[in-house]
């Protein structure tokens, strides 16, 4: 009988979640994806008023991108505990707060550790790294 004591798990934990709109260009609803996009699972950030777009280098990281509706809405988890891709050869330091990245092929919608020697940067930073240990898929808490 396995120990459930003995497995550590953060994910789902406090989420918070809020409605957008999509940008309509880094982020597309297609009902062929899992959760209505190829963009679910990214980080996004604020483009516009009451829209979200995928976060590039450098950008503030309102949270992850849940589901696209074909409505032009989407969910967006903005608090708790998320699982984020880090980006394409990204510094990702634990307990370092995060600012978006570029992944492979310069594509948005990915994370790294802020810069702390730029400012620009140090006042678009949010939340912070729980666990680096997956790249692909990293621990960070957003707190709403």
């Amino acid at each position: 009988m396995p120990n459930y004591r003995n497995q550590v798990g953060y994910v789902g934990i406090r989420p918070d979640t809020e409605t957008y709109k999509i940008d309509g260009v880094t982020i597309t609803f297609s009902d062929l994806y899992a959760n209505g996009s190829a963009s679910a699972g990214l980080a996004v950030t604020l483009s516009a008023d009451d829209t979200v777009a995928l976060a590039a280098d450098g950008e503030f990281i309102l949270g992850k991108l849940i589901l696209v509706e074909g409505d032009g809405k989407c969910t967006v988890q903005v608090g708790g505990y998320m699982e984020l891709p880090g980006g394409n050869g990204a510094t990702l330091t634990r307990r370092e707060p995060i600012v978006g990245a570029l992944g492979a092929a310069s594509a948005k919608g990915y994370i790294r550790a802020v810069a702390s020697g730029t400012a620009a940067e140090l006042a678009h930073a949010r939340g912070w790294i729980q666990n680096n240990s997956v790249t692909t898929a990293v621990l960070v808490r957003l707190d709403s």
